[in-house]
């Protein structure tokens, strides 16, 4: 059977981590509060106003929220952060918009997923920070977030990940004190990074590894804080007739796409589209390959992809998303984007975009195109990171491909984004979805040894998604007792 996080497992390490940070004076906040931050006491909220958003303050954890204030220092909440891309940009009537995660600490979204996986075992008695170490498997952001959340938290973070992902990954790592491993590979070498994981497990006791493929709780905070995110935008966006039509992401790790399953209880109607890389094909023909778009993983299907909830699969090839980066950021491209006739404004923040979140932009389209939507059908999607952290690619193309100019400009433009077509799009029978979820066994039952049982009942259990969903109650209980016992909140509110 599936085991839920529902209950304390040992109350002797629960009280080492509730001593541990105390003494590090750090408050959990709830799942609650990162959905809807006006929940968040008014003195820590007062405090966060002098804390800048990357600091390694146990403050910013209250920043692990969709709704930030767009600025780096001292910002206060608001609204949820997004990015509408029109039809001068995108060549199609429906409404694009992408979630915006630049303004997480880190840059990226992952700093939740990392935060839904870390927390329900230390507020349970399954992790003391004072001794266990927090390994993350990651193919880029996802160890970061786990680094950046296990120093805010007083516990020290072991980063596995891909040796060709982009130097910015690995200096940031360095600069936070986590140590880092890196597995052989690229994108799409995860299996690597698993056999890494066996060998840590093995051979070193004080380790916990939180496998963001596996861990329910990187589904669980996608589907309690960005479903309702989605949710908030759409109905921000709505001033007619027009309907949540698509939402788009990314299979990665599965932790996005489970907003989808939250989207559905709201808007039953409407389609799910995962993306992938053309150069990786998994789900959409059990294909396997090496791919450049950083962040969203390869050659297996996450145990934690509800696949029932998948109603379409988009393949993107990475050369298009290369070549739309170089055009969303160069000098060059940026003024032929304007010349031939897309917003200034819209132009200026491309550079939200990171190369993942290019690749959902054009599922989207792709989306808008296959489904043949229009001016009344918003598609949403999530822009996982920025430029900011792909900076470093650039270079190294301008270096491998000679200088960004109008011409290549112009050729960018009208193969990779006017040029956009519905191949390599599949929309999913029932029997489609029990293909690509059988693909999980040769991962996850030979490889890493769970169960054939567990595998069927993810398919064959219609009430266990809900119940797994539904632990972020308990969750929320278990972290308020805990800081409740911790007094820390207490004493800020005292002084």
């Amino acid at each position: 059977m599936i085991q839920l996080i529902d209950r304390i497992t040992d109350e002797k390490i629960r009280r080492k981590a509730i001593n541990r940070l105390r003494e590090k004076e750090i408050v959990l906040p709830t799942f609650a509060q990162m959905k809807d931050p006006d929940l968040i006491p008014d003195i820590i909220k007062s405090k966060l106003a002098k804390i800048g958003l990357w600091d390694r303050h146990p403050l910013n954890l209250f920043r692990i929220t969709w709704k930030n204030e767009p600025v780096e220092t001292g910002g206060g909440f608001g609204s949820v952060n997004f990015l509408e891309l029109h039809k001068d940009l995108t060549g199609v009537d429906a409404r694009i918009v992408l979630l915006i995660g630049k303004w997480f600490p880190t840059g990226a979204h992952k700093v939740g997923a990392a935060y839904g996986c870390l927390v329900p075992r230390l507020v349970t008695g399954g992790f003391d920070p004072a001794y266990n170490k927090a390994v993350w498997p990651s193919t880029g952001n996802f160890c970061r977030g786990g680094a950046f959340d296990s120093y805010l938290m007083g516990c020290t973070a072991v980063a596995v990940l891909p040796e060709e992902m982009s130097r910015e990954r690995f200096e940031w790592l360095k600069k936070i004190g986590a140590e880092i491993i890196a597995s052989p590979g690229c994108e799409s070498n995860v299996k690597e990074i698993y056999d890494i994981c066996w060998d840590i497990r093995k051979n070193r006791p004080e380790c916990v590894i939180f496998n963001q493929f596996e861990e329910f709780g990187n589904s669980c905070w996608h589907h309690s804080v960005t479903g309702p995110a989605v949710i908030e935008v759409f109905e921000s966006l709505q001033t007619g007739p027009g309907s949540l039509s698509a939402y788009v992401s990314a299979t990665g790790s599965a932790g996005t796409i489970a907003a989808g399953d939250y989207l559905k209880t709201v808007y039953p109607r409407m389609v799910v589209v995962a993306s992938e890389a053309l150069q990786c094909p998994t789900l959409l023909m059990a294909g396997f390959g090496a791919h450049r778009i950083e962040g969203i993983g390869d050659k297996h299907v996450p145990w934690i992809h509800n696949v029932r909830s998948t109603d379409a699969v988009a393949a993107i090839d990475d050369e298009d998303c290369i070549r739309l980066f170089r055009l969303f950021n160069e000098p060059e491209g940026k003024s032929t984007l304007i010349g031939e006739g897309v917003s200034e404004d819209t132009v200026t923040r491309l550079d939200l975009l990171g190369i993942s979140s290019i690749s959902s932009m054009i599922t989207a389209i792709k989306t808008a195109k296959y489904f043949e939507m229009t001016g009344d059908d918003i598609i949403i999607s999530v822009a996982t990171d920025s430029a900011d952290l792909y900076r470093s690619r650039l270079s190294e193309l301008a270096h491998e491909r000679g200088e960004y100019n109008r011409n290549q400009a112009v050729k960018d433009m009208e193969k990779c984004l006017m040029g956009i077509a519905v191949d390599h799009f599949k929309e999913l029978s029932y029997y489609d979805r029990k293909a690509v979820h059988n693909l999980k066994y040769f991962t996850w039952v030979e490889q890493q040894k769970k169960s054939i049982k567990d595998l069927n009942q993810l398919w064959q259990d219609r009430t266990l998604w809900d119940r797994i969903y539904s632990q972020i109650e308990t969750w929320d209980r278990l972290i308020e007792e805990f800081n409740e016992e911790t007094g820390v909140l207490e004493n800020l509110k005292k002084a």
